[in-house]
């Protein structure tokens, strides 16, 4: 008997390791991707500075503010203090500044991630296909080096995309529980701490409460009527969750107002203090030309501050030969006066961008807009590895163009996925597409383009990429298709 005991307890345990197994694979796989990247790839440098500055002053003097001239404290608004305050608790722990740190508390936090969307996706996919298609999900989420690349980085927007998935996590267990007729705080706490801290974080995460909340409300309304969820209980719920969402808010609008005596809930969209002079000519001028992120990066992010080079400018920014001189004098002026933007010469600038605007309109307020969002979501992810910019040039760098194109691909292949997804229409499929329509529509707004605006989709795409992939190989869909094609 106890040979028979003992035979049947390593049975057990053997069908557990096998049961762990397809799990445990594509979180060790994911763990390596990012402990390459982290020795091959880390650094800190610009924002990430700015972000440890703030955390550093939180912790040692109590105050959100910037070290100024002389070590004296200079109170901002430029940034939120969601990321600071998590840079703080892990110099806190971890050492003064130890960035090295926090980007590895960045990684455990994004392997849970890709848990949290194998969990989302088997509740918004019906068995027996949940299984397959969270597990696809996983190894789409853990083997993607674009998301990758941010968690091992000191920057907002790896901890960003944790906290979306966090709220798609929460959003469907609740809705869950409204189907079983018993709605649970813990899962409404969870996601109203998600799209909270996501807010928090980065100004943008306030679509996720929107596209997130409405679909919850809807879904409330449909169980409400169908199965006789409380409404009582659900009001209540309601009402503590936006006060407890609203509270930070508060708080900061309150501290701005009585440092600055402005009605800031967020922060400003060209992270300027206030009282800090803002070059509105520049920056219209700027958006009536610039496409994509080479423009960014060589021209928008130098000025003021660096010379401006009229040869560094595309053809596109001038369309007559009279723009170009009126151009060209405006740089002149620029480079002689310290290269900064005096009101003179951003009112030039402005008046440039007016008569462009006028001479074509659609490029202004369609073609150009449109452009700029499809090279944030279809160039190259490359922006944090040791690759130049002009990396379509073959004649340049072989082995970086056919890099870059394999990138390409790869992205192509996580979007391809996703619209093959939102097709099939899973569970909460327009509120996944309602949040990228209204991060495209908040992308088309700004000036000069940069791919890490769209990373924040990319839990959105890796759920429909696993709805689609559970699809795609089940065999009866497949044998659908043949008869489809095969009757065509």
């Amino acid at each position: 008997m106890e040979a028979g005991r003992e035979s049947q307890s390593i049975e057990g345990a053997a069908g557990r390791v096998r049961a762990a197994l397809p799990v445990a694979l594509p979180l060790v796989a994911g763990l390596a991707l990012r402990l390459w990247m982290l020795r091959e790839l880390f650094y800190v440098n610009g924002d990430m500075l700015i972000y440890g500055d703030l955390g550093k002053n939180l912790l040692l003097h109590g105050q959100f503010a910037l070290t100024g001239d002389g070590g004296q404290m200079v109170p901002t608004l430029i940034r939120l203090p969601g990321y600071p305050l998590f840079l703080a608790f892990c110099f806190k722990v971890f050492g003064m500044e130890n960035y090295f740190a926090a980007a590895c508390v960045q990684i455990a936090l994004d392997l849970l991630g890709c848990l949290l969307v194998a969990g989302f996706v088997r509740r918004i996919v019906p068995a027996p296909a949940s299984r397959r298609a969270a597990l696809a999900a996983l190894w789409l989420a853990a083997l993607c080096p674009f998301t990758a690349s941010y968690a091992i980085l000191p920057l907002a927007e790896g901890l960003t995309l944790f906290m979306l998935v966090l709220a798609m996590w929460a959003m469907a267990r609740f809705r869950q529980d409204l189907r079983g007729r018993n709605p649970r705080w813990v899962n409404a706490l969870w996601f109203t701490f998600a799209v909270t801290a996501a807010t928090l974080l980065r100004p943008d995460g306030a679509l996720a409460a929107v596209a997130f909340a409405l679909a919850l409300f809807i879904g409330l309304r449909r169980e409400r009527s169908e199965n006789g969820v409380r409404l009582r209980k659900l009001i209540r719920m309601g009402a503590v969750c936006v006060l407890l969402a609203l509270a930070p808010f508060a708080v900061w609008t309150w501290r701005n107002w009585r440092i600055f005596h402005v009605v800031e809930p967020l922060a400003p969209r060209l992270a300027n203090d206030p009282g800090e002079r803002t070059n509105p000519g520049w920056e219209r001028w700027v958006k009536s030309w610039c496409l994509d992120f080479n423009s960014t990066y060589e021209i928008y992010w130098n000025v003021p501050g660096d010379k401006l080079e009229v040869s560094a400018l595309p053809s596109r920014a001038f369309d007559t030969p009279a723009e170009y001189a009126a151009t060209v004098a405006l740089a002149d002026d620029y480079n002689t006066h310290g290269m900064e933007l005096t009101p003179e010469i951003d009112a030039g600038f402005a008046r440039l961008a007016a008569e462009r605007i006028a001479a074509h309109p659609l490029r202004y307020y369609l073609w150009l807009p449109l452009g700029r969002v499809a090279d944030m979501g279809l160039r190259p992810r490359i922006e944090n590895l040791p690759i130049d910019l002009d990396w379509w040039v073959y004649a340049h760098h072989h082995v970086e163009t056919e890099f870059s194109w394999a990138y390409a691909g790869l992205n192509a292949v996580y979007l391809l996925l996703a619209i093959a997804g939102l097709c099939m229409r899973p569970r909460f499929w327009w509120a996944l597409l309602a949040y990228m329509l209204l991060r495209s529509a908040l992308l088309w707004t700004v000036e000069a383009p940069e791919t890490r605006y769209t990373i924040e989709c990319f839990p959105m795409l890796f759920a429909l990429g696993g709805v689609a992939i559970s699809r795609l190989i089940d065999r009866p869909y497949l044998s659908k298709l043949k008869a489809v094609f095969g009757s065509g």
